[in-house]
């Protein structure tokens, strides 16, 4: 049973009654076993699994609770318990009410808002202050839906009066935007929170007797709203105020600094047992988190009191001095290097880092997953497949035409719009069976358009007899564009063969596996690997041409293995999408940022590059984040260690030209004098 390890604290907690219930969780004192044992309480009470919601801030927290529950009830039972990040429940219950829905990364909806943007901004003649760029206003946009701010007007004069002016050019934009999102069926992260709110304020999903809310000082006010929006008979939320480190992403910690007040008849549980840290490092990360103003009063309690390394603070005279010693450091442990971690404030510091283990041959990997699945030859891929599965999808089709010699992003658009219209809406059946009655598709968008040059003849698909291309491919009207030339006709004849073959395999893997194999991936693979070997002199090397391909083979063979958990290609594709944040490539030695270790432990932890200026980060701090949450990212640093603890800063930076005082953090922890 999973309250037989249970001490008081967690128990009170457990057995809560039902209602408004916050748990105030530190690090290290045993959150997710009374998330589990919760769960089993309400089971045992009769509540069924599938009135139960469970919203983490991982799939793999998620995960972790659900497979632990199955070692006491029936396995078949406990999966109808809804649980999984807010984003991957709302994808599941939009998906469930609309099938036809298609979740897009930011880097693909900003493609689509850029050229809006153009067309709308390029109207826009006179003005006092110019405009936000494509970029910052479709970040803006994000943090306008963020806010749930109900008018533009008023999130504008908050937090940039100055573009006032533009709210009602900015407003045809959002509409435009929004209106293209729909039709096409694409939805983005944030969509995915506001219309699941919608959802559920309408009634169109199932309602909930309780939710489980994991990492409760991490949510947003989007993420409120949809809790809210639930409007469940019990709420049981779990987190920690010294915790909340995602402001710079919309976290709001008046949540859960308001439960007592804004929850009807809530009850407040502390958990003070920390049973991860040995009592040296609990020391350095009390002392610093104290400076910070206190909001429910508590105080750690360490449970481990064997003897214990106490932390080590190491002082360099430039930075790169620093990381080699680390990795001497990490060389010599006897720690198993999986179980280590470097911690960073800055990405900047990771490549040093990095270089300095490889040197010594010590494997690291390093959380990012984003970064992985952002790489071109992996991104190509997966909108191959995604255009397998969903065949209206324009921004995969004009991600992979791009590649096609002499083709850009307008005349992949064009192509695409071509395969639509003879497709009736489906580009795969405007390449296999398109219209017979459309001899040519271009011909009303002469005008329109601009198109079309005197030096190519309307309708001449015979420049391309002779290539050896398939009857079908030639037959199709969409090779009429003017402007394709002979590699181009190439590409498209080889799109087509991969896309017959792709319509009839159902397993990601095997589908995976033959577009790595394909002639249209191998000349993308090649074209990327020939730019990434290239010189400033424009010669190709030949040594890192190898290289980069055996760089590329082993980012696909990682997708090929991560397939191969996968029964079908909208599941792996929608997993992909949801989860990319998650992944972590390679083993060794763990290199992360402090947001990237948020929720994990290691027995050994080294906290780098700590100066003032980089940690506490002065430039984010100038730009509206706080000093109380860079004191908080500290404490998450501190609090991943188990056993051993080092922290290190250097006083120059060589390459930046820079030096650095000492940070705070190393003072108000006592580290320093």
């Amino acid at each position: 049973m999973p309250y037989k390890n249970l001490n008081k604290e967690q128990l009170a907690a457990v057995n809560a009654p039902f209602g408004n219930t916050l748990v105030i969780a530190s690090a290290g004192t045993g959150k997710t076993s009374t998330i589990v044992a919760r769960i089993y309480y309400l089971l045992e009470k009769g509540v069924k699994p599938e009135s139960i919601l469970l919203l983490t801030f991982t799939n793999k927290a998620a995960a972790e609770m659900i497979g632990r529950l199955k070692k006491y009830f029936d396995k078949n039972e406990v999966e109808k318990i809804q649980a999984g990040t807010f984003h991957a429940v709302s994808y599941k219950w939009l998906k469930k009410l609309n099938p036809n829905l298609v979740l897009k990364q930011p880097g693909e909806l900003k493609t689509l808002f850029n050229a809006i943007h153009e067309r709308y901004i390029n109207s826009v003649k006179f003005y006092d202050n110019k405009p936000y760029s494509a970029g910052y206003l479709y970040d803006f946009y994000e943090s306008f839906n963020a806010s749930c701010t109900p008018r533009l007007k008023d999130w504008l004069m908050a937090v940039s009066p100055a573009q006032l002016e533009h709210e009602n050019i900015y407003l045809k934009i959002f509409a435009e935007f929004e209106r293209q999102k729909d039709e096409c069926g694409f939805l983005g992260f944030s969509d995915l929170l506001i219309k699941a709110s919608k959802a559920c304020e309408e009634g169109k999903i199932e309602p909930f007797f309780e939710v489980l809310v994991d990492e409760y000082q991490d949510t947003n006010n989007l993420q409120h709203h949809l809790v809210e929006s639930v409007k469940p008979k019990s709420l049981f939320c779990v987190g920690d105020y010294d915790q909340s480190i995602y402001g710079f992403n919309g976290a709001n910690i008046s949540i859960i600094a308001g439960f007592g007040e804004t929850k009807e008849n809530a009850r407040v549980y502390t958990l003070t047992k920390n049973y991860r840290s040995t009592s040296k490092i609990l020391q350095i990360a009390d002392k610093v988190i104290k400076h910070n103003d206190r909001i429910y009063p508590k105080s750690l309690e360490v449970v481990r009191l064997e003897e214990a390394h106490p932390p080590r603070l190491l002082i360099f005279d430039e930075v790169f001095d620093q990381y080699k010693k680390i990795a001497d450091l990490i060389r010599e442990s006897r720690t198993n290097f999986d179980d280590m971690a470097v911690l960073f404030r800055n990405n900047s510091s990771a490549d040093g880092i990095e270089a300095s283990l490889r040197e010594h041959g010590i494997k690291c990997k390093r959380k990012g997953g984003v970064g992985f699945f952002e790489a071109k030859e992996v991104k190509v891929i997966l909108d191959i497949l995604t255009l397998s599965v969903n065949p209206k999808d324009i921004l995969a089709f004009i991600n992979v035409f791009e590649y096609a010699s002499g083709v850009g992003g307008a005349t992949a658009k064009e192509l695409c719009d071509a395969l639509l219209l003879l497709g009736d809406g489906s580009i795969t059946q405007g390449l296999f069976h398109p219209n017979p009655n459309i001899k040519n598709p271009f011909e009303n968008r002469k005008h329109e358009v601009g198109l079309f040059d005197d030096f190519f003849e309307l309708g001449s698909i015979s420049r391309f007899r002779g290539l050896g291309l398939e009857e079908g491919v030639l037959a199709n009207p969409a090779l009429k564009h003017p402007k394709l030339n002979q590699d181009a006709a190439m590409f498209f004849g080889e799109f087509y063969s991969l896309m017959g073959r792709l319509s009839k395999i159902k397993n990601p893997k095997n589908a995976v596996d033959i577009i790595k194999a394909s002639k249209l991936y191998e000349e993308i693979k090649n074209s990327l690997a020939r730019r990434r070997a290239t010189g400033k002199d424009k010669s190709v090397d030949a040594g890192l041409f190898e290289k980069a391909l055996e760089r590329i083979d082993r980012k696909n063979y990682l997708l090929s293995n991560l397939a191969s958990h996968y029964d079908d290609k909208a599941g792996f594709l929608n997993a992909m999408i949801l989860g990319a944040g998650e992944m972590t490539e390679g083993e060794g030695v763990n290199l992360l940022t402090v947001h990237a270790s948020k929720g994990l432990e290691f027995k050994e932890v080294y906290i780098v590059d700590l100066m003032d200026g980089r940690f506490p980060n002065r430039k984010l701090i100038a730009k509206g984040s706080s000093i109380e949450e860079e004191r908080r990212l500290f404490y998450v640093a501190v609090t991943r260690a188990k056993d051993r603890l080092t922290l290190s800063y250097a006083k120059y930076d060589k390459i930046k030209k820079a030096s650095y005082e000492p940070s705070q953090f190393l003072k108000e922890s006592g580290m320093l004098g």
